[in-house]
């Protein structure tokens, strides 16, 4: 299987900056990960949406696969109250 490049917007990589450093290292090994494998166990397809997101601890992780040029974008990351408002 091919390896996805990651591309993250700039308001994601915003919300990067406000996470707390331990739960940091969690997000970025997921992010990392996703490369690898753009649906790990665990990933859920959001509902009228084509987006999907993980778990990173209480964090969330919302991409978007493009599977015809191997790239995930990355849209939103959040804590999970907050996430999907």
């Amino acid at each position: 299987m091919a390896k996805y490049r990651i591309q993250v917007k700039k308001s994601a990589e915003k919300e990067l900056g406000k996470i707390p450093k331990k739960e940091l290292l969690k997000i970025l090994e997921k992010i990392e990960g996703l490369a690898d494998n753009p649906h790990p166990t665990g990933s859920i397809k959001l509902s009228n949406q084509d987006k999907y997101r993980v778990r990173g601890g209480n964090y969330r992780i919302l991409y978007k696969v493009e599977d015809n040029i191997l790239t995930i974008f990355i849209v939103k990351i959040g804590h999970r109250k907050d996430i999907y408002r």
